[in-house]
């Protein structure tokens, strides 16, 4: 028996304290003494030539099976960071050389640059929505932008992605600067995602990006200059309106009813319109008809163009969904953008542009000087995954989740909130709530998580600050909140809106 392990006490403690016990939880425990081993040599904290301990005392260090460790040091032997010795055990390999940590000197004061100089000036009071990460751990997440891991088809999702990582699909999308994977996933979405839209394009007129985010940044880079006017829904999404003033646009606030965005007389003299007709964030309202077709008739009668964000798409679950503004326009001054993240998952950060075949060359180019490409097996994954009608499955399960959730969340505010006000939803994943007093939103966000509520206040969507705080609302998402936790969500939510209300008024 290894000499080192019979020995009472040190030793057995520090190969204790190197590789812990492993953890059943979703990695597989070979993976894990692998991950451990692995450390600790490239750490420095294994020299070359330690010698290990025998599977048989492996095993029983970190409570795994025998076969498992023996599997492990398989593993590690073929990978090179360990060596075996007929009749004498494993060691660590002299081959393997460790991670140094480079340890610089800090350097003078006098020559430090001043930063502040350099860089650009940023909007401190600009707003954003970030929530805290903790938020998967609240009781009540009623939060937007997550998608629910419980009802995507993971076996079907693990079968495209091998198919994408065997030999001759990764040959189409490993090499740099090969747009075969790109291909592959554009030629889905034209045949199967935006025709649903009522959108009809080509190859050249779509563009791989990755995310909406990157699609913000892209556009506004390639239109924003000096003097350039972008108007924008007011409350609406931060993002895009940061991302354009950021680069030069002078933002001009239009305001949002119940049929959507009101394009008020200013609108006239602006560049651009930036707008969310399918879901408006954050109300949750679809722009109407008439509205969608006096855009259209404006934007030709004063040179404007309309950038279209299909936030939340396909997934109107009462009555009929209205066909995109791209659909409806005539004179190529919409330009459309989306991505596959909602229903997907964020994570896979995959979005597209749709745009006039000259529009799309000029982003490819700007997108160029960020990026070489999307990655590949991410894109053909997706393509496959789409191809293979898992996507229009998921569809259809992920309308009747909301439709089912949208149902519950309505009727637990008509009772426990009979006082606020709100537009039922139809679509997606968002409920705007309207409170019938002036709050706090701040604070009130804080007493909110305290009681293991989570929501988005209203006031991070305004242009104003003042606004908000004179139309306090809240956002309510509910694409990822489990349905039993919905209505004793809102009953807590209604005493925590309801005691703060109290110690208002005193």
């Amino acid at each position: 028996m290894n000499k080192t392990l019979t020995r009472a006490g040190k030793h057995d403690l520090m190969w204790r304290q190197l590789l812990p016990k492993t953890r059943r939880d979703d990695e597989p425990l070979q993976v894990q003494l692998c991950t451990a081993f692995v450390t600790a040599i490239l750490d420095g904290r294994l020299p070359a030539g330690t010698r290990l301990p025998s599977g048989r005392d492996l095993a029983q260090l970190t409570g795994v099976s025998r076969n498992t460790a023996v599997l492990v040091y398989e593993r590690l032997s073929c990978e090179g960071y360990i060596e075996s010795r007929l009749r004498d055990g494993f060691f660590v390999s002299a081959d393997i050389t460790p991670t140094q940590v480079a340890h610089e000197p800090a350097p003078a004061t006098s020559a430090l640059p001043d930063w502040g100089h350099r860089l650009k000036a940023m909007d401190q009071s600009v707003a954003w929505a970030d929530r805290p990460t903790v938020w998967r751990r609240v009781r009540y997440p009623f939060v937007y932008g997550q998608f629910d891991p419980r009802q995507f088809p993971l076996s079907q999702w693990r079968q495209c992605n091998r198919q994408a990582n065997e030999r001759k699909a990764v040959d189409r999308w490993w090499q740099e600067g090969e747009q075969v994977a790109s291909a592959q996933l554009i030629d889905q979405l034209i045949r199967r995602v935006l025709p649903r839209r009522g959108i009809a394009a080509t190859g050249e007129q779509v563009l791989l990006t990755l995310g909406r985010q990157q699609s913000f940044y892209l556009l506004a880079r390639l239109l924003v200059r000096e003097g350039v006017s972008v108007a924008v829904e007011d409350p609406g999404y931060m993002d895009p309106r940061n991302v354009f003033a950021y680069n030069g646009a002078r933002i001009v606030p239009l305001p949002v009813d119940e049929q959507g965005v009101v394009p008020s007389a200013h609108y006239a003299g602006c560049d651009y319109l930036y707008c969310t007709p399918a879901y408006q964030c954050p109300t949750g309202v679809t722009l109407s008809a008439q509205r969608r077709a006096t855009l259209l008739s404006l934007a030709a009668q004063h040179d404007q163009v309309i950038i279209e964000d299909d936030d939340d798409p396909e997934t109107q679950y009462d009555g009929q969904a209205l066909p995109a503004l791209k659909a409806l326009d005539r004179h190529d001054r919409v330009i459309y953008l989306s991505s596959l993240s909602k229903l997907l998952s964020p994570g896979l950060c995959i979005g597209y542009i749709v745009a006039p075949a000259p529009v799309i060359e000029r982003l490819r180019q700007l997108q160029r000087m960020m990026i070489r490409q999307i990655p590949g097996n991410n894109q053909v994954t997706a393509a496959l995954f789409i191809e293979q009608g898992h996507y229009d499955r998921l569809l259809q399960q992920a309308r009747e989740k909301l439709a089912q959730r949208a149902a519950l969340i309505t009727r637990a505010l008509r009772e426990y909130l009979p006082q606020a006000s709100f537009i039922p939803p139809t679509g997606g994943a968002t409920l705007w709530l309207q409170l019938p007093h002036c709050h706090d939103l701040t604070q009130l966000y804080g007493e909110g998580l305290a009681k293991g509520v989570l929501f988005d206040p209203g006031n991070a969507f305004y242009l104003a600050a003042e606004t908000g705080k004179a139309n306090p609302a809240l956002r309510l998402g509910f694409g990822s909140i489990d349905m039993d936790a919905i209505v004793p969500g809102i009953q807590e939510l209604a005493r925590v809106i309801t005691a703060h209300w109290q110690r208002h008024k005193r």
